[in-house]
Formats: structure tokens, sequence, C-alpha cells
């Protein structure tokens, strides 16, 4: 017996020395994979035992038992990049993209990785400086850092990287210059003379481009450097890329200046975006360049007598935006314009001539708020109508029948349920404005299948929908899903593959949509592996020891639920939810009068798993998702934060609130969600976002008198519904230009009843309750006594009328919008000698007519007591006055959008706030909320 007891452990010795002589994974790259993965959560469940290369791990590839690639994009991974990843001396492809739960820092010991070729981390949720050891990676050639939240500066040492080809930071919290090298001996970015692609936008990067960033050595295609902080003159060096660069994306910075002439020599350039800026001086001559499709020059202070005649001549030309700036005198088409035109927009100009001939318009010409626009019998040209949105798309069925998919199962193309792999695919440079033409999103679907099915993933099909251009970024985005083919989903090794495609700018696609993004949602359904596979006896060994799991887990459950049971039965009194969210048709259900409920794993599949694609707004509540219902309908899906929900019982009072309003200029609730620990409210989406950003500039949209005062009378209107004709009457509380939404045709729509309070006949005309609302337009009666009154909503609707009149925020570098009225206004002068308060592009052109009255009446909503102030059905009344009084029709459904006054000789036509460093309405105006009364 004795002698077993000795045999044994030889036995177990012996046998894990065949496992290690078995291994086909060097030691000591299982050694540091272990170490850096050891605090990873959502790790694929075949990586066990100690053999990565010789089992198969997914996203895992070896070179003679080395470890060379980590392939494990869109894995939902969560943790951090530690400093053992230097330990993985082979490694040449490292990519974790689309884990946003992979935050912190990245290591600066990643610079010791001297093979790595290839570095995605794209869509993850690292954050810090990066780190300047990155430029001792010699053999790197893509380098993809992009949406993420790393700050500081771009280090100058990746000016070593010689051998880069790809370099992506965009969208990211960088700041400072663009580095160049200096008579120092220090390198910049002007040194990566392999390289195709600077990809900079998105971030804060400020000062001026530098002249030496370009030189006749590079071989750069794609120049990105949009929505950043740049000042300067563009510099004449760009024209060095003659035979190289195809994209060019300046805009949204604060360039100025004049338009180099020898950009003319840009031969091979495809699309320019100069838009958003502060350039000035004639249009630039673009008759060099051949291969010209799109060029986007709005938003600036150009001037010229005419259009030139390189707009409906370019051979190739889809796409020329012109609008919002000083341009004047005659647009000819009458000598004939180019095929391939689609698109001419010279919106908000000052354009008086338009001549015709005989030709017959095929492209979509826009020239409203110009005077072409005002003579008479043209007011019903499509030409001087304001233009909708991007049609819907959806790829239809292969010749078939979509079946009835269970389980949150999509049917795909070829009418198959399944778990299809979703995300946003966002060309950064679409160089295609005929959005009707479904060929080419056919062609897109086509080369993304054929690439899928030449890297061998399993995939059935691949469909495209929701086309939208993206306001922040002004990116072109699609949905794309990606179906399986095997089974009705795909396993680890399927995701990450089709993400590494993606991520690694594998796939290649037209070259209208080229440069691209893709941000992948997490994929929630995971399947076994295919039949055959070397790691299917891995399988079935976790199968075995997740079914015991399962098993116990169940049990469990079980205990737990029927517990559960009991004490929900004792509390339901206290939360109206309980038996509700049990059974959708108890009494304990809301009121509800034309809003549904939706399930979890409905907000889920229609905002793609919460993608930060997906995000049109944030604040102290939450976030705001755009999301698409199954027969197309967009909606905003308001997701409340942990630390601002509410109660079961003031929820349920709010979606009742919310169900029971019905008017043209408020939001409507479609639904809302109450499950899982979630509270999320589904509102009607609404289009041309809030009327802060119009204000600001950040929309595009251009606020004139008229729509101001249209904007105006809509606000009222809600709000008089909400104080006289709802019942039990309701304060909204929180009224402010973010709260105020416009749709496709610039009616205002109040939105956001999360701070509102019903006014029942027990309350006397008051509620007392603590004070919540957002400075700058919180009623100081109704603050010094906690008793709220319609007239507080009146007071804050005074603050947004002036915030109208003078684009300028309520609170601005301590000053308050009320107080700075009064001290310039004296009504002995001409415009209430309000000329150096109000928004200069009121008075570019004309003397907006009614504004002294406008401005009264707003002064007369802020008086300090509440007794002073109009009702907000005598403020509507008043405006409807003043509209009539410009000579528009105040019931019309859109209004002319060119003022003919007299000219006040004022203004230079800017919007005011664009590009201003300080101007940052996200936090600015803070909101108090405090637990409900």
């Amino acid at each position: 017996m004795e002698q077993h007891h000795r045999v044994f452990p030889l036995l177990v010795l012996l046998l894990f020395l065949v496992v290690i002589v078995a291994s086909q994974t060097d030691n000591g790259d299982f050694t540091a994979l272990s170490s850096l993965v050891q605090s990873w959560k959502n790790k694929p469940l075949n990586w066990v035992g100690n053999d990565p290369c010789g089992s198969g791990w997914d996203g895992i590839r070896c070179t003679n038992s080395r470890i060379t690639e980590l392939r494990l994009a869109g894995l939902s991974l969560e943790g951090q990049l530690s400093s053992a990843i230097q330990s993985l001396s082979e490694l040449k492809t490292l990519d974790l993209s689309y884990n946003t739960g992979m935050t912190g820092t990245i290591p600066r010991e990643i610079g010791n990785l001297k093979n790595l070729d290839s570095l995605a981390l794209v869509n993850c949720g690292f954050s810090g400086p990066i780190p300047d050891t990155i430029g001792s990676l010699k053999k790197l050639t893509f380098l993809a850092l992009n949406s993420n939240k790393f700050n500081g500066n771009i280090p100058r040492s990746l000016g070593n990287l010689a051998n880069l080809d790809w370099l992506d930071l965009d969208d990211n919290e960088l700041d400072g210059p663009i580095p160049v090298s200096n008579d120092q001996g220090q390198s910049g970015l002007d040194m990566l003379l392999k390289a195709h692609h600077f990809h900079l936008g998105n971030n804060k990067l400020s000062g001026p481009i530098p002249s030496q960033l370009f030189s006749s050595s590079m071989i750069l295609k794609h120049v990105l450097f949009d929505h950043n902080q740049l000042t300067g003159s563009i510099p004449s060096t760009l024209s060095s890329l003659v035979s190289t660069v195809e994209v060019v994306r300046l805009d949204n910075n604060q360039l100025s200046g004049t338009v180099p002439s020898s950009l003319n020599n840009l031969e091979i350039l495809s699309e320019m975006y100069l838009s958003h800026n502060k350039l000035s001086g004639s249009l630039p001559d673009l008759t060099g360049m051949n291969k010209l499709t799109y060029v986007d020059m709005s938003d600036n202070s150009f001037n010229s007598t005419d259009i030139p005649s390189w707009v409906t001549s370019l051979k190739d030309l889809t796409t020329v935006i012109l609008k919002d700036n000083q341009l004047s005198g005659t647009l000819n088409l009458s000598n004939g314009f180019t095929k391939t035109l689609q698109l001419i927009d010279l919106q908000n100009n000052d354009l008086t001539v338009l001549e015709l001939g005989s030709q017959e318009l095929d492209f979509d010409l826009r020239l409203a708020q110009n005077r072409i626009c005002l003579e008479n019998g043209v007011s019903d040209k499509s030409y001087c109508k304001v233009p909708q949105a991007i049609p819907s798309y959806s790829t239809l069925p292969n010749g078939c029948s979509p079946p009835s998919c269970s389980n949150n199962q999509i049917a795909s193309p070829n009418c198959k349920c399944a778990f299809p792999y979703i995300g946003n695919l966002s060309s950064r440079a679409f160089s295609v404005s005929n959005y009707s033409d479904t060929s080419y999103y056919k062609d897109i679907e086509k080369t993304l299948l054929d690439t899928f099915r030449k890297q061998n993933i399993p995939v059935d099909s691949v469909s495209l929908s929701n086309p939208i251009k993206v306001s922040a970024t002004e990116n072109f985005q699609l949905t794309l899903s990606v179906f399986p083919s095997q089974t009705d989903r795909f396993n680890t090794t399927g995701v990450s593959t089709a993400a590494f495609v993606l991520s690694n700018q594998i796939y290649t696609p037209p070259d209208y949509f080229t440069p691209y993004i893709f941000i992948g949602s997490s994929y929630q359904h995971y399947g076994g592996e295919p039949k055959g596979s070397k790691s299917s006896h891995t399988g079935a060994i976790i199968g075995a020891v997740v079914a015991v799991l399962v098993f116990i887990v169940l049990a469990i459950l079980i205990g737990l639920y029927v517990i559960g049971k009991k004490r929900r039965a004792g509390s339901s009194e206290l939360n109206p939810f309980v038996n509700w969210e049990q059974n959708k048709n108890s009494g304990a259900a809301p009121q509800l009068k034309g809003a549904r409920w939706f399930s979890f794993d409905d907000m889920r599949k229609y905002t793609n798993n919460f993608a930060e694609a997906n995000t049109i707004g944030s604040g102290g509540y939450g976030q705001v998702y755009q999301g698409a219902l199954p027969n197309g309908e967009l909606v905003a899906i308001k997701r409340a934060g942990k630390e601002s929900m509410q109660g079961a019982v003031e929820f349920k009072t709010e979606i009742e609130l919310l169900s029971r309003v019905h008017h043209k200029n408020l939001v409507s609730l479609v639904g809302f969600c109450y499950e899982k620990g979630e509270q999320m409210l589904v509102y009607e989406y609404v289009p041309n976002g809030t009327l802060m950003d119009s204000l600001s500039g950040k929309s595009g949209i251009w606020m004139d008198w008229i729509r101001r005062l249209k904007v105006t009378l809509g606000a009222a209107r809600g709000l008089t519904y909400l104080h006289e004709l709802a019942d039990p009457p309701i304060i909204h509380r929180d009224i402010k230009s973010s709260n105020i939404l416009l749709d496709n045709h610039l009616v205002a729509k109040v939105a956001d009843f999360g701070l509102s309070k019903l006014l029942t006949d027990s309350d006397r005309g008051h509620v007392t309750t603590q004070v919540k609302g957002t400075m700058g337009y919180l009623d100081p009666e109704y603050y010094m006594t906690q008793q709220l009154t319609e007239k507080s909503d009146v007071y804050s609707f005074g603050v947004l009328m002036l915030e109208l009149a003078t684009s300028r925020k309520p609170i601005e570098q301590g000053k308050y919008i009320v107080r700075e009225v009064m001290k310039v206004m004296d009504t002995s002068k001409e415009l209430y000698n309000l000329h150096s308060i109000l928004d200069q592009s009121l008075l570019k052109a004309s003397r907006p007519i009614g504004l002294e009255r406008y401005v009264e009446l707003a002064l007369r909503c802020v008086k300090e007591y509440a007794a002073e102030r109009p009702s907000m059905a005598e403020v509507a009344k008043e405006i409807e006055s003043i509209i009539e009084l410009v000579g528009v029709n105040p019931d019309s459904e859109s209004a002319p959008t060119t003022e003919t006054y007299v000219d006040a000789g004022v203004g230079d036509g800017k919007h005011p706030y664009v590009n201003d460093d300080e101007f940052e309405y996200s936090g600015m105006f803070p909101t108090i909320r405090v637990d409900p009364q």
C-alpha cells in the first residue's frame, strides 16, 4: 500500500511532463499570456489548458510554437492591457478593437514588441496619453487608436515609424499642435514618408497646420484633420501631394484666409471638405481637378460675382456644396452641365439670377434663402424648398419570403432566422448625394460579402439599413448586419475574424465609400464550434461542466425565485410595477394612452446593443440613443443613468403623464421600458436636433428671423397646451434651448418632461416643492419661495426668447443674459440700442421687423414677480401678432427664410459661436435634480 502511495505522485509527475512535452506553445509565451489575461472578464470559453497554440484558442495564432497574433476584436472583453504584453516578444498583430470594457492606459512596455506590425485598438475604452514608446516599433505599418479617450499631445516619436502606412488617431481627446520635425533632431509626422493615411479628425488639435507637414516625398492618399481647433491658413505645400492625395478633410476648424491657388494642381483629388471655417476671398479655381467628385466649402465667407464655371463643367463632379457663404451674382446652367451632377447646394447666399435656358434639371438644385427664391411664382419650385431627409433603406430579401422569427432572431436576406453580428459602418468621405439610388448600397453589400467569403468566414449574407448623416462627425453611416451560415449564430472565432477584417481595413469598399470606419456592437449569442473543428473536444468537456453548473444555478435560481415571489407579493402595493412586469395585462400597469411597453431586449436590439455610435445625447440623466423599430420608425431612447433613476411610483406617474399629452409642439411618447433595473423612455425621433445646436451653429441649420419667430411660437403653443388644456395642468419646469427639438420642417417640439409637475385642484395655483431646473433659466421667485407655478415656465421661456435673439448662453463668463439686455436697452434709440448684443447674423442684410416688440415681450416674461408676467397663452398671441407684422401666416407649416427688410448695415453674416473654443453646451447648464416630493 505504501508503495502505491509513492507510485501515484510519480505517475502524476510523469503525466505532467508528458503534457509539457506535448504542448505546442512556448512556455514563456504561455506564462506571459496567462499573466496578461488573468484579470480579464468574458474570455472565450475554449481558453482551457496550457496550450493555446496546440488547442486552437479562439483569437490566438501561432508560428513555430510562438504566439504571433492576438485577434480578439469584438469579444466583449473587459480588463486592462498590462505590462505583461511585452513578454510576447514574437507578437506581430494585436487587435483588441470593439471591446469597450478594455480600459486604462496603454503600458509603456508595449514599445518592447519589436516585431509588432499591426496595432488596432479601435473603439475600446483606453484613456490617458499615447505612450511615446510606440515610436520604437520600427516594423509597425498599421496603427489604429481611434474612438478611444486618449488625451494629451500626439507623440513626436510617431515620426520614427518609418514603415507606417496607416495612422488613425481620430475621435479622441488629443490636443496641442500637429508635431513636425525640428532642427533639434526631434522627429514629427512629416517623416512618415510611407504613410498613405493621416486620420486625425475629431480631436482638439490646435495651432496652424505646419507647412512642413507635406512634401513631394510623401505619398499620402487621405488627409483627414476635420473637427479640430486648427487655425491659420491652408498650407500651400498641400499641393505637393499632386499625384497621390485623394481625400482632404479640413472642415470644422478655424482656418482663415484664401484657399491657395496651387491646390488646383491636385490632379487626382476626389473629395475636398473645407466647410465650417473662416475662409474668405473669391471661390478658388478648381478647373484642374479633373477627378474631383465631391466638394464642400459651405459656411465660410467666400464672395463672388458669379458662380464659377467649374461647378458645372468638371466631368466627374457629383456634389457641390457652397451654402452659407456670401456668394452673389448669377448661376448659369444654360450652357449645360455634366451628367454626373447629383447636387448643387447654394442655400443661404445672395444669388440674384438663375439662367436655365432650355435645360431640364436632372439633379438636386438647392437655392433656398437666396434672392432668386423671392421672385413671384418661384416659391413652389423644388430648388426653393428645404430639402428632405435621407430616404430610408434596408436590404431586400433575395427572392424569398422572410419568415417570422422568434427569440429575438432576425431574418437574413436569404430568409433564415439568425443572430447577426451588428455594427455601424461609416464613410468618412461619401462622395454620393443621390441617396435614393440603391445601387450604391448594393455594391457595398456585394463587396462586403465577397471579402468575408475570401477570408473563409462562415457568412450567409449581409444587410445594410438606417442610412443617416451623423451630425457630430458628418460621416455617412449605415447599420451593417452580418449573418452566419452554418448555424443560427456565430462562434467567437466567427465574430473576431469578421471584426478583424473591418478593424484592420482588409475590406476594401467601392471608391465612393472610402475611407471608412466600422464600430462593432457587443455580440451576445455565441454558439459552439462548427463540426470538425480542432477545438470541438474542448467544447465537449466545457459542455459537460457547463451542464452541471447550469443544473446547480437553476436550482439556486428556483429557490431564489420562490423566496422573491413571496417577498414581492408582500411589497406589490409599494411598487406598482411588480405584478405588471410579470403580466402586462395586470391591473397594476400604468394607464397608458397611445404608448406601449418595450422589453429590455427590444431596447438593446433597436440600439445595436446601446452602441456608442447610436448615442445622440447625454447628460446628468444618462444617455439618449437613436433606435429603429422593426417597422422602420426611428425613435429616440432615453436611458436613465443609475444615479438619476426615479422610484417606481414616480416613474409610473411620469409615463402616465407623457402618454396623455398630445400636441404637434410636444414630443410624443412612443413607449417605455421598465425591466432588469432599467428605466427608459422611447420618444418619436426628431431629426434636426435641439434648438441649442442650431443657435450654436453645430447643426448647420441657419436660424434667420422668421424661423426664430416660428420656433418661439411653436414652443409657446406647446407650453400653452400643458398649462391650460392638459387635465390636470402640467408645469414643465425645465424649459431651455436643449429641450426644444426641431423636426423636418423646423417645427418646434418641447421635450424632456422628467422634471414636470401636475397642478391638481388641491395645489391652489402652485406646488410647494424643492427646487429643480437649470441655472440661467430658473425663476428667481420659485428659487426663493419653493412655490412652483405656471409663471415659472413663463420666466424660463423669457430667457429662451432672449437666447433666440442673441444666440448667447443664459450665463456666459459670469454675465447673465437678462441683466445684459436690460443694461444696454434704450427704447429711445434705433432698435432699442440692442445692436451690440443681438446675434449679428440677424442683422446681416436687413432689420428684423418686430424685434423690439419681441424683446419687450421677453422682458415681461422675466419680471421678478410672477404676478407681473403674462400667461403662456398671452405670450403665444403676441408672437402670432409679431409674425403677422412680418407678413407671414403664423399657422403655415413652414416659412420663407430670406428677409427683404431695410438693410441695417450691420453684421458679417457669420454664426457667432461656430468654432468658439469656450462654447460647449454639454454640461454648460448644470441641472438641479433632487429626490422627488
